[in-house]
């Protein structure tokens, strides 16, 4: 799937929550618990996200050309806020990551649910993982 059919399918998830508060916090918290655990190795003060208020840890690794991440949070919320990310950028190809709009977060209103912190938080995430798209395009071009 393209970055963009992932956030229309997380879009029309949480259409079905019908900007229910209490449901799509509820929601966010339940995604985190279905990420993938994070390898305990992989938790280093590289891979913290600089910029939340929480811990969050963000790995990233190549494989055939397309980035796959690994992520987790010290916080429920927020760990499903990653689980979110990683589940639009995981097995893209750097270039689509970089060149990606993201418009799923405006869709869902998400500043309704997460406060000002945690929305520069999650800007912070988008970010790294950028960088390592950034970082992972490099070295494909130089291959």
């Amino acid at each position: 799937m393209t970055i963009n059919e992932i956030q229309d399918e997380i879009i029309n998830e949480f259409s079905l929550l019908d900007g229910d508060m209490e449901m799509t916090v509820f929601y966010i918290m339940e995604l985190g618990q279905k990420l993938a655990v994070m390898n305990e190795v992989d938790k280093t003060e590289n891979n913290l996200v600089k910029g939340c208020q929480s811990k969050v840890w963000l790995a990233a690794k190549l494989d055939d050309g397309k980035v796959f991440f690994d992520g987790d949070s010290n916080t429920a919320i927020t760990k499903g806020l990653v689980s979110l990310l990683i589940r639009v950028f995981s097995g893209q190809k750097p270039e689509a990551i970089l060149n990606s709009d993201l418009y799923f977060m405006h869709k869902i209103r998400m500043e309704r649910f997460i406060g000002t912190q945690r929305s520069n938080g999650f800007a912070a995430m988008i970010k790294q993982m950028k960088l390592y798209a950034l970082a992972f395009q490099t070295q494909l071009t130089k291959a």
